[in-house]
Order: C-alpha cells, then sequence, then structure tokens
C-alpha cells in the first residue's frame, strides 16, 4: 500500500509507477489506485482522472475484492481504504502523508493481520518523525478506555458559536442543502451558495492581515523615533488585530470540529434536528474554502519545476512500546470548539524557523543559531538609510524585494562574514585574547548583559 497525502498525488503515484514498472519490464507488478470521485490534473492529462479510468483491469468489481487476487500486488490510497481496510496479505506500507493519533494507528495497523508465509512487515516512511508514531500508538498499546463521556449538547452549543461569526446566513445554509440534496443541480450552483460566506470571511481576513501590517509599520517606526506612547499604542493595534485575526482562525477550524462531532455523535444519538443536518452539509463544503491557499489563489506556481531531489536512508528504527510504558486513557469529547487564536508575535517566529529550516536544512545548526545570524543580517541591513526608506514607502514586500533591498542583504552577508572572521581569528590566534572572550561569554551568561566593549 502507497498512502499518499491527496487524490491528486495518488493520480501521479499510479501514472509514475505504471511508467517505471513497464520501463523495468516488471510484468507480475500490477498497481490499482484507490480514491473518491473525479480529479483534474492538466498536467497529468487532459480528461479527469477516476477509479474507473485508471483501473481498466477492476471491470466492475469491488477493490477490495480485485486487490484479493493475483492480479494486483499494490494498492495507492488518498484516504480510501487507508482506515478499515482488512486485508491479510498486506505486508508492506510506503508513507508519503503525515498522521497523527488514531489516524496514524488505524493506517498502519492495515499491516498487523497474520497470513501463511507472510514475514515481518515493513514500513518505509517519507514523513513522519519515528517518536512522533510511537506517542500515536502508546495510548492505544495495553488498554484503549474512555475517561470521560461525551455530551451530545455540545452540538448546539458549537451550532450557536459558528452562527455568532455572521460569516454565512441560515439563508445560505439552507439554500446550499437544498442544492446538494438536488441531483439535478451542478457544482456550480454549490459554489454560488457558499460564494458569499467566502467573500465575507476574506474581507475580513484581508482587513485583519492589513492592519497587522500597518500595526507593525506603526512599531517600526515608533521604535526608530524612540517615541514610548505611540509604540505603546502601535503594539496594542497589533494586539487587536492579531485577535481578529485568531478569531477567523477558530472559525475555520470550528467548521471542521462540528462536523467531525456532529458526524460522530448522531451515529449514537438519534438527534433527528434537521437544522443540524442542514449546517453539517454545508460546513463540510466551506471549511476548505477559507483555507488561505484557496482564498488567495493568484500565485502563479506554473514555472516552477522540480529538477532534482535525492532519497537519503536516515536510519532504521526499532520503537518499543514497553519503554516509558504508563497509564493511558483516551480522552472522550468533553469540550469541542474551544479553540484560541494563536499569538501573532509566536506565530510569524515559528514561521520564520520553518522557512529558515527549509532553506538550510535542520542538520547544521540550531534554531537559535538560525534566528542569531537571520538577526544580524537585518540589523546590518537596517543600517542602510536608504532601504529603511524604501521598506517604509512600501506597502508589500514584494515590492520591497524590487528595490535595493536584496543586494543590500548580500552586503550585510558579506560584511557580517569579514566581521566575524576577523574576530574568529583574533579569538583563536592568542591565547590572551582567548581567555578574555571566554570570560566575557561567561559575564553574560551569567549576568544577561553584553559584554563591555573595552575589555579586548
Amino acid at each position: 500500500m502507497v498512502v499518499t497525502d491527496s487524490r491528486k498525488a495518488a493520480v501521479r503515484y499510479k501514472l509514475a509507477l505504471d511508467k517505471y514498472v513497464g520501463q523495468q519490464e516488471y510484468g507480475d507488478v500490477v498497481a490499482m489506485v484507490a480514491f473518491s470521485g473525479d480529479v483534474e490534473d492538466k498536467e497529468s492529462g487532459p480528461e479527469p482522472f477516476n477509479e474507473r479510468n485508471m483501473n481498466p483491469g477492476i471491470k466492475g468489481r469491488d477493490l477490495r475484492d480485485a486487490f484479493d487476487t493475483d492480479e494486483y500486488q499494490v494498492m495507492i490510497v488518498a484516504n480510501k481504504f487507508q482506515t478499515g481496510f482488512d486485508q491479510p496479505k498486506l505486508c508492506a506500507m510506503y508513507v508519503d502523508k503525515k498522521l497523527n493519533g488514531v489516524d496514524c494507528v488505524q493506517t498502519l495497523s492495515r499491516l498487523n493481520r497474520t497470513y501463511p508465509g507472510k514475514e515481518d512487515p515493513f514500513v518505509l516512511d517519507f514523513v513522519n518523525k519515528p517518536e512522533d508514531v510511537l506517542a500515536s500508538f502508546k495510548p492505544y498499546y495495553r488498554t484503549a478506555e474512555l475517561e470521560s463521556v461525551a455530551d451530545p449538547n455540545q452540538i448546539y452549543d458549537m451550532q450557536e458559536k459558528l452562527q455568532q461569526e455572521r460569516i454565512f446566513t441560515w439563508q445560505e445554509v439552507e439554500s446550499f442543502a437544498e442544492a446538494f440534496f438536488d441531483p439535478k443541480q451542478t457544482q456550480d450552483k454549490l459554489s454560488y451558495f457558499t460564494r458569499p460566506a467566502v467573500d465575507r470571511y476574506k474581507a475580513r481576513y484581508s482587513s485583519a492581515m492589513e492592519a497587522i501590517r500597518d500595526a507593525q509599520r506603526s512599531e517600526r517606526e515608533a521604535e526608530m523615533q524612540g517615541d514610548d506612547v505611540a509604540l505603546s499604542n502601535a503594539r496594542r493595534a497589533a494586539k487587536a488585530a492579531g485577535e481578529e485575526k485568531g478569531v477567523l482562525d477558530v472559525f475555520r477550524k470550528d467548521l471542521g470540529s462540528f462536523v467531525r462531532f456532529y458526524e460522530f455523535i448522531s451515529q449514537i444519538v438519534p438527534l433527528d434536528d434537521r437544522d443540524l443536518e442542514l449546517l453539517g452539509v454545508y460546513a463540510r463544503h466551506l471549511r476548505p474554502l477559507l483555507c488561505p491557499e484557496v482564498l488567495y489563489e493568484d500565485i502563479d506556481l506554473s514555472g516552477v519545476e522540480l529538477t532534482h531531489y535525492r532519497l537519503k536512508k536516515q536510519q532504521e528504527h526499532r520503537l518499543n512500546l514497553n519503554d516509558g510504558e504508563g497509564d493511558y486513557r483516551l480522552s472522550g469529547v468533553v469540550e469541542t470548539g474551544s479553540g484560541t487564536g494563536h499569538d501573532p508575535e509566536k506565530e510569524a517566529l515559528a514561521e520564520i524557523i520553518a522557512r529558515l529550516n527549509e532553506l538550510f536544512g535542520a542538520e547544521q545548526w540550531t534554531d537559535k543559531d538560525r534566528l542569531n545570524y537571520l538577526n544580524t543580517v537585518k540589523d546590518k541591513v537596517m543600517e542602510n538609510s536608504a532601504v529603511a526608506a524604501q521598506i517604509e514607502a512600501n506597502d508589500s514586500p514584494e515590492q520591497v524585494m524590487l528595490g535595493d533591498f536584496p543586494a543590500a542583504v548580500q552586503e550585510a552577508v558579506m560584511d557580517s562574514l569579514d566581521t566575524h572572521t576577523a574576530i574568529a581569528e583574533s579569538v583563536l590566534r592568542e591565547d590572551s585574547i582567548r581567555q578574555a572572550f571566554a570570560r566575557l561569554v561567561l559575564d553574560a551568561v551569567l549576568y544577561h548583559k553584553q559584554p563591555p566593549s573595552s575589555s579586548l
């Protein structure tokens, strides 16, 4: 089984695997692909892809039954058959998808059935860390006991919370549901009834992001001018804008929480509530449309092309579930829709660290090393008055990047290289300087102050 992170990825895996098998003349290897609906991928083919045209040998059979025969050796999945699929012959899994919690347990547990002649199962994971997989399995290793009971009435609290944000109207919910359950209606009609909510959300989200940028710009100006009052006002404005963005982020997450909890609780308790059913259908379709990457689709990635990649074996892992064994209990659904917005400063810092890791890799330096270097270059760039003026005069990062900023960064990198090299050579060349510098570093660590410039 090959576990992919999207239906489009499943399509491309299927095409690539078929091509490779043909080139290598592996006539006894045939792969099937499993995903729901049609997939539009103009880069792979002009027509939509689906299970029927990608699995011509199935001929109307259930994919489970066909995979149980000698005709197929590989199943490529995108959510479908990733869980709840019982095939005891399954002996290997290639994972190209982030797995967490019970989803991780259910996915990898497809391999744990016994079958005559079946050897130890094998997992090749391109995405997940061993410690995360182990943490996902730990709560279910010995016992799976609920420590709390879900309250069905929480679904009504979530419904009210969603409606209070006034992102959608109830008339839009009813109109969407009516079109959804009408087999004659098209996708365009469904999009028509979700568009007003998307537009409201996008307008508020864009306004919050603009307010954050304005407040950050005011904060920089106040710091440069030494105006404490203006600095305090700018920070309050940034916090308020960050809270508004947090409210919108939580709303999007609450849509997903409502759908999951309703689908769960409606299988246990006969709610018999038409409004909940309508909102469940509407929320399931609205949430994906509120993701930032969907809201701002004007980014053109058509020119991006993968030219090189490298597979590198890191290591093999044996995950021992007995290590650190404790008393695990599964948390029931006690409170849903209780998320809060993130601190905008911490969120921005986490994003910067993630981008630095992508740029420089995560093996050579710590996050603090990369941040210190980034701050050093940033401070040198801001010493350039012309560049600082361009940053203040332009609203968007794209406009700044068209000016002198890239050249100023390169110059700052060269300057910091020369400075750090000269200091390092002095410290390493003379023992007296090395000892004095070590003492200064110790002072800085112990007393959290900058070393006096005259000590050397």
